[in-house]
């Protein structure tokens, strides 16, 4: 038989020890954690865009003596370059990041399981420069290779699905679908983009020659490798919250580093290098409009 003693001692031990009533066990809910970048996550951002204009000004400074009609890869490298050198400034300098949360649940033995708020900052603006930068990496792939504008085209617009769902998973709710699910759309899109990037530059590069066909399979899977490891470090910081958001700075700074201003300078050495390569664009591009065949109306009695 349970002693009433015994009982009151478990839940009220004040009073037993006092002879008075003691307070009702309560649970003090926890307060809201946040997860925050620091003064290295800070400095990073800094650096990252100190080097990424650097290489914008070193790839505009390659393009000097080329013709226009010739400057395509050159164009293209700056461009995303510069992009992203605008989206590091814009996080470096306080903006372009929101916080995610989601409540998570506190067991408890004795009293009922309790609930707190864990808020992450996600820097939305890293999206942005994935959304303008990696189609231009995809389309000096294409045109490296020869890819026909069809499969450059949906190359490009699996590469947004990609993007765009990775930014959709970033603020999903935990216990839905909305963050795996979104992950999972974003890795087909990823699939989707070595399909017709991967699989049809292999067959139309065979017709540019050897040296050619050897830089586009040494830059692509490359580039492919390194793409291959954003939706890793994605699933394992943004998503499962398993790193501190400083070092999921540190790591995105290092894969943007390899994707970016490494790639583009392999890509323009190696294409000086390699005459097969150049890709002369006339018409409007290097030219502009022409008066040439124009038919004006008055002019015809």
């Amino acid at each position: 038989m349970i002693n009433p003693d015994q009982v009151a001692e478990m839940l009220y031990p004040a009073a037993t020890s006092t002879g008075k009533p003691g307070p009702i066990p309560t649970v003090v809910p926890t307060p809201t954690h946040y997860q925050l970048s620091g003064e290295t996550g800070h400095r990073t951002l800094w650096v990252l865009f100190a080097g990424m204009t650097l290489s914008a000004g070193i790839f505009a400074l390659l393009s000097w003596n080329v013709p226009t009609s010739k400057r395509i890869y050159h164009i293209t490298t700056t461009l995303f370059s510069l992009v992203s050198a605008l989206t590091y400034f814009a996080m470096a300098s306080g903006q372009a990041s929101s916080l995610s949360c989601h409540a998570v649940r506190d067991h408890h033995s004795h009293v009922p399981d309790t609930f707190h708020d864990e808020c992450r900052q996600v820097y939305w603006a890293r999206y942005v420069d994935w959304a303008l930068t990696t189609p231009l990496i995809l389309l000096n792939l294409c045109l490296l290779a020869g890819v026909d504008g069809a499969h450059t085209l949906m190359a490009i617009v699996a590469d947004l699905v990609m993007v765009l769902a990775g930014l959709f998973a970033a603020y999903g709710t935990d216990g839905t679908a909305q963050k795996w699910g979104w992950f999972t759309i974003s890795c087909l899109g990823y699939l989707f983009v070595v399909w017709h990037v991967g699989l049809q530059g292999t067959r139309m590069v065979q017709n540019k020659g050897g040296r050619v066909a050897k830089l586009w399979a040494s830059v692509a899977i490359y580039s492919l490798a390194v793409w291959a490891a954003y939706p890793i470090i994605w699933g394992i910081a943004t998503l499962s919250h398993k790193t501190s958001v400083d070092t999921e700075i540190l790591i995105y700074a290092v894969l943007d580093i390899l994707a970016k201003p490494v790639f583009g300078l392999w890509l323009l050495i190696s294409h000086r290098a390699i005459a097969e390569s150049n890709i002369d664009l006339g018409g409007y591009w290097s030219q502009g409009l022409s008066a040439e065949g124009r038919i004006r109306i008055g002019d015809e009695e």
